[in-house]
């Protein structure tokens, strides 16, 4: 017995020791990029961060990137955000490598002196966007919003496009009472119990008020110059340590895109059980947008920029940005 006891306190300071060993390991790599090559991380894991019911989700359930990383030994490790501008800070601590958000969350990481790369881009979406009226309101047109209360998430795609629509009908910001909204879905109870007059907003939740209500989308066939990209970035370290694992997440979301919309029936059924929103409401949504990658150009930056600027007049950043800083092109 006493044979045994000592037999089970060895195994315990081996146990102990391991385990100091290993704590001390995983200190001294802390601030390593997890997706870094032979260059110090033993780890060869990708993360990648998401938000529920963008394009990347497409990507995570094709399981492609696994299958392209694999080959050259590298896992993948999602990590789900609540919102784009949370991406973004995962991206600038080095919490994640590669990450999908919409056009302001980079805008506002740049304002902000927070180091990022834009490495690609969506193709446009803009029908994803839209300014929505009750139809029994007084309000026809965009002329009409002079003196409304427009709800919306502070310098969201939604928010720019409303700002494009009253510019183009000679309005100023100013002639409208601005409500900031903390989601989408405060909007959509502000606007079903008229504590606002107008409410711009985005897919999928653009799609399920125009189903469930009776609206008007007061912006719906008007072209204001603005694509609506959503954006693929990567952490800065990553990015220049790993520029074409990088090409190969592009190229793995190209090609689970080019699947989506060859079979958007399927795209409908995999969003809807992921988000928990009816089959209808997502079919809207998918069937006005096509899928795709693509690299960033000058047509993209300066349509970048352009949204850039007006955020620096509206004073939702603190200093006018040069984007193309931020947006290399390949």
């Amino acid at each position: 017995m006493k044979n045994k006891r000592n037999l089970f306190s060895l195994i315990s300071m081996i146990i102990v020791f391991t385990v100091v060993l290993a704590g001390c390991g995983s200190a001294s790599n802390s601030d390593t990029t997890s997706g870094q090559n032979s260059k110090g991380n033993t780890n060869k894991t990708i993360r990648v961060g998401y938000q529920k019911g963008n394009t990347i989700n497409i990507l995570k359930e094709s399981g492609i990137l696994e299958e392209k990383l694999k080959e050259k030994g590298y896992s993948v490790e999602w990590k789900e955000f609540v919102h784009g501008n949370a991406v973004v800070e995962g991206l600038v601590t080095k919490n994640i490598d590669f990450g999908h958000a919409a056009d302001g969350a980079g805008i506002q990481a740049q304002a902000g002196n927070k180091p990022l790369v834009y490495v690609g881009a969506d193709l446009p979406n803009p029908e994803g966007v839209g300014v929505l009226v009750h139809k029994d309101s007084d309000i026809t047109s965009i002329k009409d919003l002079k003196g409304k209360k427009i709800g919306v998430l502070k310098g969201g795609n939604h928010h720019y496009l409303a700002v494009l629509a009253l510019e183009d009908e000679g309005l100023s910001v100013d002639d409208v009472e601005w409500i900031y909204l903390n989601d989408a879905a405060q909007g959509r109870t502000a606007f079903e119990t008229n504590k606002i007059d107008v409410l711009a907003t985005y897919d999928p939740f653009l799609a399920g008020i125009e189903i469930d209500l009776e609206t008007v989308n007061v912006t719906e066939g008007k072209d204001y110059g603005y694509p609506n990209r959503t954006f693929y970035y990567a952490n800065e370290d990553f990015n220049k340590e790993n520029p074409e694992l990088v090409a190969l997440i592009l190229e793995a979301t190209d090609e689970s895109d080019t699947w989506a919309n060859e079979n958007k029936p399927e795209v409908v059924k995999l969003v809807s059980k992921m988000l928990g929103i009816d089959e209808a409401i997502i079919a809207k949504a998918t069937d006005r947008r096509k899928y795709g990658v693509n690299n960033i150009n000058e047509e993209i930056i300066a349509a970048q920029q352009k949204q850039a600027d007006v955020y620096y007049e509206l004073g939702l950043i603190p200093a006018k940005i040069d984007v193309s800083e931020y947006m290399p092109i390949k």
